[in-house]
């Protein structure tokens, strides 16, 4: 496990309770319609690689014949499990595992999916041709992720950075086309929907180095990209609070 690993490992760890209960992950229509845009059917399987607590998977099972989740961090397959519990499914599974060294020797899932997943990347591509090498020929390719606009990337990027350690890199929609093309997938599906949240619902399941001094110069970029969205989260006040939303694409390829 290398440093980054490590970190990953770490913030997730902290995460697992507040990120798996926290509402905007937890929202149903956006699950739903990843879902949907997967074309998911009765006669599906499912992969989602690094699937956190599993909520994209349970989505999933509600329409396929089996979902699998798969993840590094133990105490997110703890709330998978949890999760799955709570919604009474009996069509999933949890697997240990890294996503540049997904564990099955053959492609054997119709669908392979991701969410938030690539800005914690050190390596994207590889995560995508290891995604695409797992999936059968005819099955599809989703990734879901932020998706900042070009000339706002770096603002958010350093941004999220300071927020979680483990962020990497957001990536435009354009890079997120140029990996499909990469990877041999082109033949790319493109879809858009505004994550949704509150700044202090955010920064309260947030981990940052440097804790409450690093909190504190978050509101502070927030507060100052109000006037002119600098960081591309369209932040503004309501009711006395800072709500965000930020831009997520969804891209579905089919694997020849």
């Amino acid at each position: 496990m290398n440093s980054h690993d490590f970190r990953i490992l770490d913030q997730f760890t902290r995460q697992a309770v507040p990120f798996s209960t926290a509402a905007p992950i937890r929202n149903e229509e956006a699950l739903n319609r990843i879902v949907q845009w997967a074309g998911a059917t009765a006669e599906d399987t499912v992969l989602d690689v690094a699937c956190g607590p599993g909520l994209l998977v349970c989505a999933f099972a509600r329409v396929v014949k089996h979902a699998t989740g798969i993840d590094m961090t133990p105490a997110m397959l703890e709330q998978a499990r949890k999760i799955q519990e709570e919604k009474k499914l009996n069509n999933v599974s949890w697997l240990p595992g890294n996503v540049y060294s997904l564990p099955f020797s053959q492609p054997q899932f119709s669908i392979v999916s991701s969410r938030f997943v690539f800005h914690h990347l050190e390596e994207p591509l590889n995560a995508l041709k290891e995604m695409k090498r797992v999936c059968k020929p005819g099955g599809r390719i989703v990734v879901a992720d932020m998706a900042p606009a070009a000339e706002k990337a770096a603002a958010l990027n350093a941004a999220e950075k300071l927020r979680d350690p483990s962020h990497v890199r957001a990536l435009p929609e354009a890079e997120l086309r140029g990996l499909f093309k990469q990877a041999d997938l082109p033949a790319t599906e493109l879809h858009y929907y505004r994550f949704e949240g509150e700044m202090e619902d955010l920064l309260s399941r947030s981990f940052p180095t440097d804790g409450d001094a690093d909190r504190d110069r978050l509101r502070k970029l927030f507060v100052d990209s109000i006037p002119d969205d600098t960081l591309g989260l369209n932040a503004r006040r309501e009711n006395g609070k800072i709500h965000y939303s930020f831009p997520v694409a969804v891209l579905v390829a089919e694997k020849q």
